[in-house]
């Protein structure tokens, strides 16, 4: 941020960028004050999976469960305001259920324990579940998008059974406040182009994301509706950062 707003530094910036806000009150920042979005890459839902030995097989029978069960449901994430910890907050508080969360040193352990039955459930990202999910050692009650995925069109999406219920992940591009506009159109345009180039579309998709083509402004408009989403959702949830 203290970078020279000449275009040469950059930031490869996320929606955990986004999470700060909320979880933090003393920042030497401010992140959308300070960074001038360039350009999105992509965004990617994360899935709602569990064991199969957990007794439930939809969303709908999983809030009826949680409901009679109160905080006696387990749900991994890979740390305290990981993406599998805010989104299963979002949804605890949309559909109204208390849900115990256990936070892992990581995704990667919480996903050991989840498919050896240690722990039932999990909001994992699409990438590292979809394997298990198809290999039937996981099974999906739905999926953290706005609609069905096309590589996983038999999952319906959560805001199926939970309307508004949405979750997911981003990856962008930023600069430094100050730079100048010209730079930031020039970057914007080829990024953009490469995002069309067929075998970095095949890569994005095989990670479950989308890519995503828009102007600075309208990423930038993007972000700032998600930063105050998700900062009401950590607040709500009491996340403190660990």
């Amino acid at each position: 941020m203290r970078a020279p707003p000449d275009g040469y530094t950059l930031l490869q910036m996320s929606s955990a960028n986004a999470w700060s806000v909320g979880l933090y009150d003393n920042l030497s920042f401010n992140f959308i004050r300070d960074i001038v979005p360039i350009a999105s890459i992509y965004q990617a839902p994360a899935i709602l999976v569990v064991h199969p030995s957990f007794p439930v097989r939809s969303v709908p029978e999983l809030i009826a469960y949680a409901k009679a069960n109160p905080g006696k449901v387990n749900m991994a994430s890979g740390g305290v305001a990981s993406a599998q910890h805010v989104y299963g907050e979002l949804f605890k508080q949309m559909a109204g259920v208390d849900m115990q969360h256990v936070p892992y040193r990581g995704g990667g352990p919480a996903l050991a324990d989840l498919i050896a039955g240690q722990v039932p459930l999990m909001f994992d990202t699409l990438a590292t579940s979809i394997g298990h999910v198809r290999a039937g050692t996981l099974r999906a009650l739905g999926v953290t998008a706005a609609r069905r995925l096309e590589i996983l069109p038999d999952v319906p999406a959560i805001a199926e059974f939970v309307p508004g219920f949405e979750g997911i992940g981003w990856q962008g591009v930023g600069a430094p406040r100050g730079t100048p506009a010209a730079i930031v159109d020039k970057l914007n345009r080829e990024i953009n182009a490469s995002l069309e180039e067929p075998k970095i579309k095949a890569r994005i998709a095989d990670l479950g994301a989308t890519a995503l083509i828009n102007t600075p402004a309208e990423f930038a408009g993007f972000i700032g509706v998600y930063t105050e989403k998700w900062t009401k959702v950590i607040r709500a949830a009491n996340i403190k950062p660990q």
